[in-house]
C-alpha cells in the first residue's frame, strides 16, 4: 500500500542523519526507556542540554481510582468532559461485523470529525504520565482530540469497552517495544477505564508491568525490549552511551514468556538510530556511528532488518511454540518543524493533514520498507509452523497527525533551562486512541477467523 504524497521537498542528507542522531538520543532520555522505571532524577546530555527531573507517574491501577487532589477548572471543564460512547457507534460495531468489513482495508483512509470525542479525560483516566498527559498542562487547543480514522472502503467501529473486554475474555495480551508501545497501552487501559479498573500484579520496582481484569481473566503486560532482541550496554548504568545489539539473538524478557501470550503486539523505531555494535554469532561485525575506523560501519536499517528477522523467528516458533497471534504494529512518524529537536524543533499543528499534504521522510519510509518486507518473510516462513503474524499498520494514518503530540504540553516551564519539545509520544486522550480501535477490530477478526477453523 503507497501513501498518496504531494512533491517532497529537497532535503539535505547530512542534516537529516545529524538531525536522526540527535532525535535518537533524547528519545533514550525523554522517556522512550524511562518510563519502564518507577522514578528518576536530573538528567543531562553531552553536549550541555538540561532537562527538567520528570517524575513519571506509574500506572495507578486500582478497583477504585483515588481522586485527583485540587483538580483545576479546565480539568472540570463540561466541555471537554467524557462522553459515553454513543449508540450509533454501539450500533455500528454490530452493522459493520459483516463480510463486507471484514474485507476493508483498515489501514488507507482519512481523519474525520468526531465531535462526541474524547471519551475519557486526564481527570477519569490514571494511567496517563505527565509527559503525555497535554490538558494537565495547559495545552490550548483541544480539537485534537476530536477526530476519528476512517477506513476509505468501510466504517470503523469506535472502541467498544465491554464489547472489548468480552472479546478478550480469559486471554492475555502483551505489548513489546518501547515507551511508544507503553503509551498504545495506556491509551487501552484509559479507554476501558470507562467500565473498569485493571489489579497491578507487577512486582515491587519492577520495570515491565502486569495488570489484570479479573472479572474478565483478561491481563495485559507491557515489556520493554525497544530493540527486540538481547542487548547490553556498553557501560552498565549508562543509558546515554551505545548498546550492543545480538542481532541474531532473542530477547528473553519476552521470547522466554512467549507461550503465555495470546496476543502480542511487536513494536520499535527511533531506538535502532542511537550509536550501537552490532554481533552476529557473538562476533562483532559493524556498527552505527561508532568511532572505531577499523569496525565496518553500517547503516540504521541493517540492525532493524535483523532485529525483526530475529524477533518473527521467535514468533514462528523457534522460542517455544506459540499458538497466539501477533501483530506488527508499524512506526509512527515524529513530526518535528522549523529545525531538529535541539534547535526549537516543534510541533504546534492543531489538525491533521490530509494525505495528499505529507509525505513519510525519507529514512522513515527506509524503516518502514524493512518492516513490511520482513513481515512477508517471516509470514511465508510461519505457514509451515502455525504461526500467525498480522499486520497493524500504524504509519499510513499517524504521519498524518503532527497535531497529536506533547509538544511544550508534558510539563511545566523551568526557569533558565530549555526543554526540548517533545514532537515523538502522543497525548492521551489523543489520536493514538484510534489504535484501539483498530485493535478491536483486528482481534474480531481474528476470532471469527478461529470460529470458522473450529
Amino acid at each position: 500500500m503507497k501513501l498518496q504524497t504531494s512533491e517532497p521537498k529537497p532535503r539535505r542528507k547530512t542534516r537529516t542523519v545529524i538531525s536522526i542522531v540527535a532525535l535518537a538520543f533524547i528519545l533514550t532520555i525523554i522517556p522512550l526507556y524511562f518510563p519502564y522505571s518507577q522514578n528518576y532524577n536530573q538528567l543531562s546530555l553531552s553536549f550541555q542540554i538540561g532537562f527538567q527531573s520528570l517524575d513519571h507517574n506509574t500506572i495507578r491501577s486500582t478497583t477504585t481510582p483515588p481522586q485527583p487532589n485540587n483538580p483545576s477548572l479546565r480539568d472540570q471543564g463540561s466541555e471537554h468532559s467524557p462522553k459515553n460512547i454513543p449508540p450509533e457507534a454501539a450500533a455500528a460495531t454490530s452493522a459493520n461485523s459483516t463480510s463486507s468489513n471484514e474485507k476493508c482495508d483498515l489501514f488507507s483512509g482519512e481523519w474525520a470529525p468526531n465531535p462526541d470525542g474524547p471519551y475519557y479525560t486526564n481527570t477519569t483516566c490514571y494511567s496517563i504520565q505527565d509527559h503525555q498527559n497535554c490538558m494537565r498542562f495547559g495545552r490550548p487547543d483541544l480539537g485534537f482530540m476530536k477526530w476519528r480514522w476512517k477506513p476509505d472502503e468501510c466504517e470503523l467501529p469506535l472502541f467498544d469497552p465491554i464489547g472489548f473486554l468480552e472479546l478478550v475474555r480469559g486471554k492475555s495480551l502483551a505489548f513489546v517495544g518501547d515507551s511508544v508501545a507503553r503509551n498504545h497501552m495506556q491509551s487501552l487501559i484509559c479507554l476501558l477505564s470507562t467500565v473498569g479498573h485493571p489489579v497491578d500484579m507487577s512486582k515491587p520496582k519492577a520495570g515491565n508491568r502486569l495488570y489484570v481484569y479479573t472479572e474478565y481473566n483478561f491481563n495485559i503486560s507491557i515489556i520493554s525490549s525497544p530493540y527486540l532482541i538481547r542487548t547490553e550496554k556498553t557501560v552498565p548504568g549508562d543509558f546515554a552511551s551505545p548498546f550492543n545489539l545480538f542481532l541474531d539473538e532473542f530477547d528473553q524478557t519476552w521470547t522466554g514468556k512467549i507461550q503465555s501470550f495470546d496476543y502480542i503486539i511487536i513494536s520499535a523505531g527511533q531506538w535502532f538510530f542511537r550509536p550501537s555494535y552490532f554481533y552476529l554469532n557473538r562476533t562483532l561485525i559493524g556498527c552505527l556511528y561508532c568511532p572505531e575506523a577499523n569496525v565496518t560501519h553500517l547503516p540504521s536499517s541493517f540492525s532493524y532488518r535483523w532485529a525483526f528477522r530475529t524477533a518473527f523467528r521467535a514468533i514462528n516458533g523457534g522460542a517455544g511454540k506459540f499458538n497466539g497471534v501477533a501483530f506488527l504494529r508499524t512506526l509512527a512518524p515524529s513530526h518535528f518543524e522549523g529545525g531538529p529537536w535541539d534547535k526549537g524543533g516543534d510541533c504546534v499543528r492543531t489538525g491533521p493533514y490530509k494525505r495528499n499534504e505529507t509525505a513519510l521522510e525519507e529514512y522513515n519510509m527506509e524503516m518502514y520498507s524493512v518492516q513490511l518486507e520482513e513481515m512477508r518473510i517471516a509470514q511465508k516462513a510461519g505457514r509451515g509452523t502455525g504461526g500467525k503474524l498480522r499486520l497493524f499498520d500504524a504509519t499510513n494514518m499517524m504521519v498524518l497527525r503532527p497535531d497529536g503530540h506533547p509538544s511544550k504540553y508534558g510539563h511545566w516551564p523551568v526557569a533558565n533551562r530549555t526543554i526540548p519539545n517533545d514532537c515523538v509520544h502522543w497525548c492521551l486522550p489523543g489520536p493514538i486512541d484510534a489504535w484501539n480501535d483498530l485493535l478491536q477490530e483486528l482481534l474480531k477478526r481474528e476470532v471469527k477467523i478461529q470460529s470458522k477453523i473450529t
